[in-house]
């Protein structure tokens, strides 16, 4: 009998990791912080935390609840923007904290290089950052950078896209931008979206997002 029922709960044992192997494959994976937010297979290893934001942003992408860019805002040539006037074109829209900051230069020369590849994706960039529309003009003109720059000088659409964040250098604390892009596809909806972005390589994952 004890032989018997040892059996028996090796069963129900392998019968509930078999189950549990296929619930994994069924998972979402992705990063909140960090990288793309896209829906793959993974499996224990991601954070419960992790899991709610990638399940939350997915269901608000599917459904059109994540707000893609709409405006208005003022470009550097003080003209309104919005994403009505860009419609049946592909959307970078990428937020950075400050014109003319060595990260920030970087970015936005990675994305001027590859503006063949981006055009070829029929897809527009546009930057964000609170800076005015003075800044804005001489970050261009300084590095013949070929897309819009925005001001967000309310930072209401840095708020709605939540990449307006508590940072912290040299133990100060203080608000600003987290470095973050996001990919609206030609009808107007969220395709991908990178947070707490790595300058280097950027540029190549915002490509295949395009082309995805």
């Amino acid at each position: 009998m004890k032989g018997g029922m040892q059996g028996m709960l090796k069963q129900v044992q392998k019968m509930q990791e078999e189950m549990q192997q296929k619930m994994d494959l069924l998972r979402v994976e992705g990063s909140a912080g960090g990288g793309m937010v896209k829906v793959q297979a993974f499996g224990k290893t991601v954070p419960a935390p992790v899991r709610r934001e990638v399940l939350a942003r997915r269901d608000d992408i599917a459904a059109g609840r994540l707000h893609p860019f709409r405006g208005p805002l003022i470009d550097q040539d003080g003209k309104t923007v919005t994403l009505k006037s860009l419609k049946g074109k592909q959307v970078v829209l990428y937020f950075y904290p400050k014109d003319d900051t060595s990260g920030c230069t970087k970015e936005s020369c990675g994305f001027r290089d590859a503006m063949a590849s981006i055009k070829k994706a029929d897809a527009v960039v546009l930057g964000v950052s609170f800076d005015g529309q003075a800044s804005h003009q001489k970050f261009i003109a300084k590095y013949s950078l070929p897309f819009t720059l925005l001001s967000d000088l309310e930072k209401e659409v840095a708020t709605a896209y939540d990449v307006y964040k508590e940072k912290s250098m040299y133990g100060r604390k203080y608000m600003g931008i987290e470095r973050s892009t996001f990919v609206i596809d030609a009808g107007g909806k969220l395709k991908a979206i990178f947070r707490k972005v790595k300058v280097d390589g950027h540029v190549d994952e915002v490509l295949d997002a395009l082309r995805a």
